[in-house]
């Protein structure tokens, strides 16, 4: 339903969102590298938060109003599945929060 559908799974629904462990978060959907665990921070939104994906190519990004609230959701670059969206509230630098489905996400752990 997440990676296909552009569903969300509750807030703090699963056990990543509070997963301490360093490692690679990888697509539930293709096992594309999306995020490193060092871009991770505590966002209290309840979803995991990363200020960076991996690399400039792991996601795509196109505006989303369903809802009727204007956002930008960002997909999988390898098998277009939704992941969540991005807000401009975040920490760092770019001062993005990359907000991620934990359905959407897998953790191989270092």
């Amino acid at each position: 339903m997440v990676l296909r559908d552009g569903a969300s799974v509750p807030p703090f629904s699963s056990e990543l969102v509070v997963v301490e462990q360093p490692g690679t978060y990888v697509c539930a959907g293709g096992g594309a590298e999306l995020f490193d665990s060092d871009a991770r921070y505590e966002s209290e939104s309840g979803w995991p938060a990363f200020s960076a994906p991996m690399t400039d190519d792991a996601l795509t990004e196109e505006a989303d109003t369903r809802d009727g609230v204007p956002r930008i959701e960002v997909r999988c670059a390898r098998c277009d599945g939704h992941l969540g969206h991005v807000f401009p509230d975040g920490p760092g630098p770019d001062g993005l929060r990359y907000c991620v489905n934990t359905a959407a996400l897998d953790l191989e752990e270092r």
